[in-house]
């Protein structure tokens, strides 16, 4: 149960060149339009219980692949097969009617979505209990602000577990109450075996959320693979975007070279090393010193180069990052052929694991802390472990934030 089967699946428009021509289609002056595809070629297999984030930019058909795979838009080609019952948070609240109450548009949305008279019953403390909008459970949807509509549909369409679930950007409203509830909300549905389909900008969801990610680009599936290398390859997409358009972008996985990492001809990362106490090291103490040290050479002259690095755990989230233009700090002008060295040294209070350090180089400081354009970029360019601190006061977490403590005794004063 729950699973997909996506073979071929295509989606495309018809693209009228005049306005008149859908009328002169229809009575039969031959075809007047091109098809505008939004997705083609797609071949998935999602197993059941897995995880998957589907991410890219703006018009790669995610969207589109969810409503596919939802049943409220007919593919053009290929076919889809799902096991199981399917819950779709698609555009959350949309099919609200808005002169009914929200506990009539709960029977309606509800015995839509397949559910019987018994088991709306029986969901309904629990579906008023979630969505937490007191009385208004009894007044008109078109009373209620956007985040009270997002609440009631969350609560509707979870109501009951189901065997697939898509997720199509519905977390990024809403207050960040709601949204935990609703996060813990998928999370148990997880681990209680529904396969998950989730649409999002938002990286560090994709991080938490899934095992599995998929990065469409323009209708086409770019990559699938774990989050990490996915995640990569679509920010290095967007910084070519930001950019002038001309990286040469790692999309295969290489020891030099991981998927994500990027380059132009201006700059070369020559050597990227971890130090503790001026050696190099691999594993070393929590809460020690470490100095990254990266050498870049510039083949070409620079106004305002930058140097910055990020610290990622294992999964590939950033935990900290930073450059010399964020430190308020100036490399200036280099000449083509000139190599600068940039070192910087932190004391790692992280929880003991493996992290890595991935580093880059920008052009053009801007205000703010941010930077016009990247110029190369290399991830996970040096590893490191971590292990515990036994001297230090006992923690958990993720970082180390070496708080300081005052105890402080009050007398009581006796009876009077």
């Amino acid at each position: 149960m729950g699973h997909l089967r996506i073979r071929n699946l295509g989606k495309a428009y018809k693209r009228y060149t005049h306005k008149w021509g859908r009328l002169a289609e229809w009575v039969g002056l031959g075809p007047q339009h091109q098809p505008c595809w939004i997705l083609r070629d797609i071949d998935l297999d999602i197993a059941p219980g897995e995880s998957v984030g589907v991410i890219g930019v703006n018009g790669a058909g995610k969207s589109t692949l969810l409503k596919l795979i939802a049943g409220t838009t007919q593919p053009t080609t290929g076919a889809i097969e799902r096991g199981g019952r399917l819950a779709a948070l698609l555009e959350l609240g949309i099919g609200f009617h808005p002169e009914f109450t929200g506990r009539e548009n709960v029977w309606s949305s509800a015995s839509l979505a397949g559910l019987d008279a018994a088991t709306i019953a029986a969901c309904m403390d629990d579906i008023e209990s979630f969505a937490d909008i007191g009385d208004y459970i009894d007044q008109p949807v078109r009373t209620y602000s956007s985040g009270m509509q997002v609440r009631l549909a969350f609560a509707v369409a979870t109501a009951v577990r189901p065997d697939i679930l898509l997720v199509d950007e519905a977390l990024a409203v809403g207050d960040i109450f709601f949204q935990q509830k609703c996060f813990e909300r998928i999370r148990a549905f997880r681990a209680a075996g529904t396969t998950l389909l989730f649409v999002s900008h938002a990286m560090s969801t994709v991080y938490a959320l899934c095992d599995r990610a998929i990065l469409l680009e323009g209708g086409v599936v770019k990559l699938d693979a774990e989050p990490r290398r996915v995640i990569d390859l679509y920010n290095a997409t967007i910084a070519n975007r930001l950019g002038t358009g001309d990286l040469e972008i790692a999309e295969d996985e290489a020891p030099e070279r991981p998927v994500g990492s990027y380059g132009r001809g201006d700059v070369t990362i020559e050597r990227v090393e971890v130090l503790h106490q001026g050696r190099p090291v691999r594993t070393l103490v929590g809460d020690s010193e470490l100095t990254l040290r990266v050498r870049v050479r510039f083949h070409t002259a620079l106004q305002d180069p930058h140097v910055g690095f990020q610290v990622r755990d294992r999964r590939g989230e950033a935990l900290y990052m930073t450059h010399t233009h964020g430190m308020g700090l100036s490399i200036g002008p280099v000449a083509a052929g000139e190599c600068v060295e940039v070192s910087y040294s932190f004391a790692a209070r992280l929880m003991a694991g493996d992290y890595s350090l991935t580093v880059g180089v920008a052009d053009g400081g801007l205000p703010g802390g941010h930077l016009e354009r990247s110029l190369a970029r290399i991830q996970d360019a040096a590893p490191f472990s971590l292990t515990r601190n036994i001297r230090a006061a006992h923690w958990d977490g993720v970082c180390n934030l070496d708080p300081q403590c005052r105890i402080e005794r009050l007398s009581i004063a006796p009876a009077g």
